[in-house]
């Protein structure tokens, strides 16, 4: 029994090996049997998918195997292969991941999200409602992860501010009411009922001593109570906020083009799979289709967790009346993580200008309803400019426009103490290098690889 443990352990420490080799292996029978092009690239595909699947290699290493596997097997030419790892598509993604790095980069995100939420306000539904409305927004123009990481420690320190201060407000109530027994004695008459004046004349027979205990033990009592039931409430505000900024995050990627990577993958596909449809899935086009279902899922969203984790007491809820102790305490809390940003500086201004930009020149490019300004400039013939290339021209600018205004009495000392001469741009490669995710666009390019193997050996036509 010790050796059979022993022999489990050795496989499944060594379990990245087993697969690697023991999978080509296993299904090597498929191509050998039926020496076809469909059975070849249903082949690879096989292994590329349980590679993905069990993480055995780097994914975006395995991303990389039709360029071997496919010349090797006569599927596709090497060169066709490799022109599918940097298609218009792959383009598109980075400008859109630059745009993302140059707005994390100079902290524009969290200016903007502050922003809203000190617009909106702190009641609970209202905040619930805020948080949403905002890491959709974002997730709209920059990655889900990005926006949820950020936006999780700002709900967190709200929600512990809201939190604290109700607790402070109870605990100040009972302190009063201890050292002034009229205080409590008139604060509790509201809440009980006629019928409980019997009990209230058998405590007055009672001792002094002993009724002054019970009076004390009682507070004690309702204290420790009403202070399980605020952390109960706010453990679930809790989750329900979190919940909330994850769920806003995936659902605000659907609404653009650049929003989420499966959005690009899909208008990849149709582009190879329809080379003449004229461009039929662009940055408008897909923002007029799914920006309405965004709006639905989120409202239905905000709905299910406002039922779940706050009721459907939307009086309470919204908090209906003047602003509470606790309220204007968190507001203050925003308000002053607002405020430690300080004044928008000139590369904040320059990168939002070239975000609005980005975004109108996306818009206007080929609405569809009229001719764009791309369709009478460039696209007479043919579609020759594309979103990739209006991002690729707009990420740009984020290496050539610097981050000060040029000034004559120089630019401040840099970290290690010299004086700098002239300003950084925006962006620099460094930073760029950093932050790009550089395996998500090989595996963009691995899936398009992955389809017009399928497409050219007839794998697709047959499963078809």
């Amino acid at each position: 029994m010790e050796g059979f443990k022993k022999v489990c352990k050795w496989l499944w420490y060594h379990k990245n090996y087993i697969i690697i080799i023991g999978t080509p292996l296993a299904f090597l029978p498929l191509p050998l049997v039926y020496p076809y092009p469909q059975a070849k690239c249903g082949y690879a595909i096989i292994i590329m998918a349980l590679y993905w699947c069990t993480e055995c290699m780097p994914l975006a290493v395995t991303a990389l195997l039709p360029v071997v596997l496919f010349p090797m097997m006569g599927i596709m030419k090497a060169e066709q292969v490799s022109i599918e790892y940097l298609k218009d598509s792959n383009m598109l993604f980075i400008g859109g991941l630059l745009v993302a790095i140059a707005v994390e980069t100079w902290n524009l995100h969290k200016r903007i999200a502050l922003g809203i939420l000190l617009l909106i306000g702190v009641r609970p539904s209202l905040l619930l409602m805020g948080f949403m409305i905002v890491s959709s927004f974002l997730s709209m123009w920059i990655s889900n992860t990005a926006t949820t990481a950020m936006m999780l420690p700002i709900a967190n320190a709200v929600l512990e501010q809201l939190k604290e201060t109700e607790l402070q407000a109870d605990e100040d109530y009972y302190n009063k009411a201890e050292d002034n027994p009229s205080f409590e004695q008139e604060a509790t008459q509201t809440q009980q009922d006629r019928s409980e004046k019997n009990d209230i004349q058998l405590e007055d027979r009672q001792p002094p001593a002993q009724a002054a205990d019970e009076n004390r033990w009682n507070s004690a009592s309702q204290r420790e109570s009403r202070r399980k039931a605020l952390e109960e409430k706010y453990v679930r505000l809790t989750k329900g906020l979190s919940l909330s900024v994850c769920y806003s995050a995936s659902i605000g990627g659907t609404a653009t083009l650049t929003g989420t990577t499966p959005n690009i993958i899909l208008q990849g596909q149709i582009n190879q799979l329809f080379p003449d449809n004229r461009g039929v899935i662009n940055f408008a086009s897909w923002f007029g289709f799914a920006f309405p279902n965004m709006v639905l899922m989120l409202v239905l969203t905000w709905l299910w967790l406002q039922f779940m984790f706050l009721g459907f007491n939307l009086k309470q809820s919204f908090g209906c009346g003047g602003k509470t102790h606790k309220d204007r305490e968190a507001y203050r809390v925003m308000r002053e993580e607002y405020r430690s940003l300080g004044s928008m500086k000139f590369a904040e201004v320059s990168v939002l200008i070239i975000f609005v930009l980005l975004v109108v020149l996306w818009f206007t490019r080929e609405p569809g309803f009229i001719d764009g300004w791309a369709t009478v400039l460039f696209n007479k013939e043919d579609t020759y400019v594309s979103d990739g290339t209006v991002a690729i021209l707009m990420s740009m600018l984020f290496f050539v426009i610097p981050s000060q205004l040029p000034t004559c009495g120089g630019y401040g000392y840099n970290d290690k103490g010299k004086k700098v001469k002239a300003p950084k741009t925006l962006l620099s490669w460094k930073v760029v290098h950093e932050r790009m995710p550089w395996n998500i666009i090989l595996l963009l390019g691995g899936g398009f690889a992955l389809a017009k193997g399928s497409e050219k050996s007839g794998l697709s036509r047959m499963v078809g």
